[in-house]
């Protein structure tokens, strides 16, 4: 059955630069690939356009591809990127005048259609600094279709560009929904780059991380099933785990929406085909939602901070006056917002000032740049000589900076235009999926359960054949047991939580961990979500759990003001909390 390598060379506006000439040296593809959005990045290149009408792309990527460009010819790897942002025809040009100088002869299309910020007035968005729908796969795959060497889009779902690509080679229709759902699942594992090779990995003592870790690679066949690999000599690994990890990030229920089709993850299968080498298989697809996502950004206001260092004995009471101090100082002082969090990194009888020291973080919004500016951190430096004995802040008083506000809204996909925009100027318009659910699709299997403040039921999940109910437990950190890995979506953090491969009894203890993390578990386990909707998914294929808690980080990772503000960490703190876990299971 034929296939293609489609390989991936950038996870985030920021990634490693190295990686586009490393993919195209390390070996054969026939296309590469880069995801550069997220929503925190549309923010920062809403701010590029304010500012330079001319900008609003990734410019990391014209930097790479301008080292890369006739490297990729000679190649013959055909480029598809979402970096054009909020101006893909802007860098679609640039492109063009790049290969002019260096005399590269590559033909170059765009997608667009996703920006609606000049229509949010009509939709009720106003104050919107960016409106943009998610696209799916089909504009890339027509652009390609008609030619084009490099295709750079807007903002696409983060798999479209690995999607695409398949649909092109393969000649895929909008019914081919398992096939779809299938490319869709290798997109989202090799989207996020070293991510799927070892990188932000629980079982990284089990990889090599002696090395930079290898970009993945997803070689789709035409019956839409996948393998998962790297180049060879990289550093990492690509395991059951590694690709795991992935898969239960940031994903929400068990049925995935895009544009193109509802992917059900309760359906994957996942097999350790050799070294560095896994298997994808067994996906199921079923029609796509009538709507699409849009990711609108406004400016929030301004903010700061101060963090105060307490050091040696009595830090609640010093924490406790300096913080007395400061809200009196600001009674008059036109803040809406303040916040305070102490972080006892003290230990007792401690061998170095740093072990002595705490830090009370204070932060501060305000529609008033100078409010949150100058007047707040004047008030907490004139504290220096009056207040706790051994006062000192770990930066000096700063301005304050503009923040965003993040939410989503929801059109009819009829409604949002989809246009391919080839090299000649030919505008070619992309037709919404005919066929859609009538409603969100849902899984018969997701057995979800949530907790709002109420009692819940469990989540239901399988139990071993013939197993014994388990016996003695141990007080343990539950990442002697589980991996996790953690991210954001919009205000709320998704935790998925799964039992390593290699565990000779994975039944049983997902069973045991699918039991025992409900939603009231996870509240009392993170008490940061005491009081917050969480709802639990249950992935029995993948022997995971995942877990979404809405409101964790606020108005979105632009605003929040966690000491995690992209909940990243959220799965490793989970991981170290104490659990009764069955002896027998510790393995």
């Amino acid at each position: 059955m034929r296939t293609i390598r489609v390989g991936n060379c950038s996870g985030f506006y920021g990634d490693r630069l190295s990686a586009m000439r490393e993919m195209l040296e390390g070996g054969p593809l026939d296309y590469l690939t880069g995801d550069y959005l997220a929503e925190l990045t549309m923010l920062i290149l809403g701010k590029d356009r304010m500012k330079d009408a001319e900008l609003g792309y990734a410019k990391t990527f014209l930097r790479q591809l301008t080292d890369c460009l006739a490297l990729a010819k000679e190649r013959e790897v055909r480029i598809v990127a979402n970096a054009g942002g909020l101006n893909p025809a802007g860098l679609a040009q640039r492109i063009r005048d790049v290969a002019a100088e260096q005399g590269v002869e590559v033909v170059v299309a765009h997608v667009e259609g996703d920006d609606l910020v000049a229509r949010a007035g009509e939709y009720g968005w106003d104050g919107a600094l960016t409106a943009n729908a998610y696209l799916g796969a089909f504009g890339i795959a027509e652009a390609l279709r008609r030619g084009a060497d490099i295709v750079v889009t807007g903002r696409v779902t983060d798999a479209s560009v690995v999607v695409g690509p398949v649909i092109a080679e393969f000649g895929w229709g909008r019914d081919d929904l398992d096939r779809l759902a299938g490319a869709v699942v290798a997109g989202h594992v090799i989207e996020c780059g070293a991510q799927a090779t070892g990188g932000n990995f629980s079982g990284f003592a089990d990889i090599d991380t002696s090395r930079p870790l290898g970009f993945p690679i997803a070689e789709v066949a035409e019956d839409g099933t996948s393998v998962i690999t790297k180049h060879p000599d990289t550093g990492g690994a690509v395991t059951v785990d590694t690709v795991t990890a992935q898969l239960v990030y940031e994903i929400g229920g068990p049925v995935y929406l895009n544009p193109d089709v509802a992917t059900r993850l309760d359906t994957i299968r996942l097999d350790q085909e050799g070294d560095d080498r896994v298997r994808i298989s067994g996906v199921r697809g079923q029609a796509p939602p009538p709507t699409t996502k849009v990711a609108l950004n406004s400016l929030g206001g301004f903010r700061n901070q101060v963090e105060f260092v307490l050091t040696g004995l009595d830090i609640e009471q010093k924490a406790a006056w300096v913080r007395g101090q400061l809200e009196e100082a600001l009674a008059d002082v036109a803040i809406d917002e303040i916040s305070w969090e102490l972080v006892r990194t003290d230990r007792s009888d401690p061998a170095t000032e740093p072990e002595a020291a705490a830090v009370l973080r204070c932060h501060v919004k305000s529609s008033d740049p100078k409010a949150a500016g100058r007047a707040f951190s004047g008030a907490a430096v004139e504290l220096a000589l009056a207040s706790y004995p051994g006062f000192h802040v770990t930066a000096p008083p700063s301005a304050a900076s503009p923040f965003g506000i993040y939410r989503a809204a929801y059109l009819p996909q009829s409604e949002v235009p989809h246009v391919v925009v080839l090299a000649d100027g030919t505008r070619i318009d992309i037709p919404p999926p005919e066929h859609t659910a009538s409603a969100a699709p849902t899984s018969p299997a997701s057995g979800a359960n949530s907790s709002s403040g109420s009692p819940d039921s469990h989540a239901t999940a399988p139990v071993a054949e013939g197993s014994a109910p388990l016996g003695e437990t141990v007080r343990k950190a539950l990442g002697r047991l589980a991996y996790a890995r953690s991210g954001d979506k919009g205000g709320a953090a998704n935790v998925g939580v799964w039992i390593p491969a290699e565990h000779p009894r994975r039944a049983e203890a997902f069973a045991w961990l699918a039991e025992t993390l409900d939603a009231e578990r996870v509240r009392e386990l993170l008490p940061e979500a005491a009081d917050l909707p969480v709802t639990v998914y249950p992935l029995p294929n993948l022997a995971a759990v995942n877990v979404v808690i809405d409101g964790l980080l606020g108005e979105g990772v632009a605003s929040s003001t966690r000491f995690d503000p992209q909940a990243k960490a959220v799965g490793e703190w989970l991981r170290a909390r104490l659990v009764d876990i069955p002896r027998e299971l510790l393995v």
